[in-house]
């Protein structure tokens, strides 16, 4: 199973910028990699339901985000580094939450429950 891990979260002022990134290890079979995975990251506020914030392919060549979020995050990958970003700018405190990586074999897509592995998190919090 692959095994993720976020980093980049902390206390940032709004208008403010943070960049998160997920390092993933592990395979499920010898032949899958990385780059046979989708990536998503989501996030859950206290007493909110995890939401789908960003989504990229295999590849990096499409890439899907809630409009919440649309022209001020940027989700990447650099799959040689077995790695996906989320560049977060103009941050608001609306943005406050746990922020979690996930990852999907072959497609991409909005709903939590197709992603089979997680993260465990990291704390984006934005004062205003």
């Amino acid at each position: 199973q692959v095994q993720l891990v976020e980093s980049g979260g902390g206390l940032v002022q709004a208008g403010g910028s943070l960049r998160l990134s997920c390092a993933a290890s592990g395979r499920t079979f010898s032949w899958i990699t990385f780059s046979n995975y989708a990536m998503g990251w989501f996030r859950q506020a206290p007493g909110k339901e995890r939401e789908f914030v960003a989504a990229i392919s295999r590849g990096g060549g499409s890439t899907d985000y809630a409009d919440s979020v649309k022209g001020r995050f940027t989700i990447s990958r650099d799959n040689a580094k077995n790695t996906v970003y989320l560049q977060m700018n103009t941050l608001e405190p609306e943005d406050t939450a746990v922020y979690f990586c996930a990852a999907r074999l072959y497609e991409f897509r909005r709903s939590a429950a197709e992603f089979s592995a997680w993260g465990q998190g990291t704390q984006v919090t934005v004062s205003s």
